[in-house]
């Protein structure tokens, strides 16, 4: 079934669609913001209605940028942010607003469960291979069961973004394994697991949660309605698909290489794939369960590239109107020496806190070392050093010993990040022709899924082609390994 395959990837911040000829060469992109609703301490939700007009917006739009209409679409591969969940009725209408991964309302239902049982926590590392956050579906879906009983009651189902806007597109519920074995559940299984549903108290409740299928397979198809509201064929198949993480990581070629894989988007994250679940160090990161028997063990700064939307929005508000905002923040930030003239920024810019290098969720970014002769662009290149000196806090945390490090996401086509994260690890960095890698996991997996490709190791070799690789400056480590002990110090007396 070769033709055009569109792979969809709707993150936390922006929904990205790209469209894939035969070759898997990207043959055009369209993205455009998601909002999350921030206004009240704790919560992050989004309107679900919303996202899928977003959705179908994206996919008339990538098509015109192809030259192409919404009927010459194969196949479709669906990819969003993970855990969380939408509450939904039989016919998959929402119940009530999305909650993403960010939301901290099962934060007093988690301190509650330590308190009965202090090692609840390893052993949800134990099975899952993550460090629990207050965003993941089994707790998120507890807390709703207390203070919204009677929305809970009405539900059919409670299923990640990705899966609701599957059965959006085929009128068909379900769920796929990279998101049931996060839940917490169990990555060995690479499925749910009842002990797990144990802990959090769900009982019956289990139910709402719906059996996993691989990524792979066919996951149903575009329905009259979903036809008409797309463009996309009716019939047009669609794959289960995987949750942003799995996929960035296939469409990168980080499914079987031995490189390190930056994933450098609205999240920070550095890991490696194994082909067995790894689960050390313990009580520390997270194990992402990878289509085709694979594993990514990673660690993650839950906030990456929103530093610089922040910074850009609060510390350079007067770029915003230039032709090309970022290009300016970076040239302004550019100004500032090696080491920001001995200002620091820790970049833990998150309701949830962090998961790495520590546990906390208190933790908060923050500049230090700020003086009177320290202008705006000492801080907005602090902020360019901290993600990067947070990133390599990660890749360190991998017992990486590699020597070429793969950067996706936003942050790829950044001037200063490459070079500035090869000069402080000493490691070439390599960067890849396109721009939605997670949108061309989700593509690849939709190709197997119509059987143009007999498996997930036949996806994962179709490779994206190198655009360029970085080599690290020696003269400028030096420079970066002082300043980076300067953000240790600081970032040491945060978690003492």
């Amino acid at each position: 079934m070769l033709g055009l395959t569109l792979g969809l990837d709707i993150g936390s911040s922006v929904a990205k669609a790209a469209l894939f000829d035969a070759d898997m060469v990207e043959v055009a992109t369209a993205a455009t913001p998601v909002v999350q609703d921030r206004s009240r301490v704790g919560l992050v939700e989004f309107d679900v209605h919303a996202v899928q007009a977003s959705v179908a917006a994206l996919i008339h739009r990538v098509a015109a940028r192809a030259g192409s209409s919404t009927a010459a679409i194969t196949a479709v591969g669906i990819s969003a942010a993970m855990v969380g969940g939408v509450l939904v009725d039989a016919d998959n209408r929402p119940l009530r607003p999305g909650i993403n991964w960010e939301d901290a309302r099962a934060q007093g239902l988690i301190d509650a469960i330590e308190v009965r049982d202090p090692g609840a926590r390893s052993r949800i590392f134990r099975s899952s291979g993550c460090v629990l956050q207050q965003g993941c579906t089994l707790p998120v879906l507890a807390a709703l069961a207390m203070t919204e009983p009677q929305v809970v009651a009405q539900a059919h189902a409670f299923v990640s973004l990705k899966d609701h806007l599957r059965a959006w597109l085929t009128g068909r519920i379900g769920a796929d394994r990279t998101e049931a074995a996060v839940g917490p559940g169990s990555a060995a299984l690479r499925d749910r697991s009842p002990a797990m549903h144990d802990l959090f108290g769900l009982g019956p409740l289990a139910r709402l949660l719906p059996p996993a299928e691989d990524s792979e397979a066919l996951g149903g198809f575009v329905t009259p309605k979903a036809a008409a509201i797309t463009g996309l064929r009716v019939g047009t198949p669609v794959a289960v698909g995987a949750g942003d993480v799995p996929c960035s990581v296939l469409g990168a070629g980080g499914w079987n290489s031995g490189r390190a894989t930056m994933i450098l988007g609205t999240t920070a994250m550095v890991g490696q794939s194994f082909a067995q679940p790894v689960f050390d160090p313990p009580d520390l990161g997270l194990l992402f369960t990878l289509p085709g028997q694979r594993w990514f063990r990673a660690m993650v700064n839950v906030a990456g590239t929103l530093n610089l939307d922040w910074a850009l929005s609060t510390l350079a508000p007067d770029l915003a109107t230039t032709a090309d905002p970022f290009a300016a923040f970076e040239a302004r930030a550019a100004q500032s020496p090696i080491g920001a003239s001995g200002v620091s920024y820790l970049p833990y810019l998150s309701d949830s806190g962090i998961i790495a290098p520590v546990i906390d969720p208190e933790a908060r970014a923050g500049f230090a070392g700020l003086t009177p002769r320290h202008g705006p662009h000492d801080m907005l290149r602090a902020v360019y050093e901290g993600v990067a000196f947070s990133l390599v806090d990660l890749l360190d945390l991998t017992g990486f010993s590699g020597d070429r490090i793969a950067l996706v996401g936003g942050g790829a086509h950044s001037a200063l990040w490459p070079g500035m994260i090869a000069d402080i690890t000493g490691n070439s960095v390599d960067l890849f022709l396109g721009r939605e890698f997670g949108a061309r996991g989700a593509a690849l997996l939709a190709r197997v899924a119509v059987g143009d490709l007999p498996d997930v190791s036949a996806a994962a070799a179709l490779a994206p082609p190198l655009r360029r690789s970085v080599a690290p400056d020696p003269s400028r480590h030096m420079a970066y390994s002082l300043a980076r002990e300067n953000f240790c110090r600081h970032r040491q007396r945060m978690f003492p």
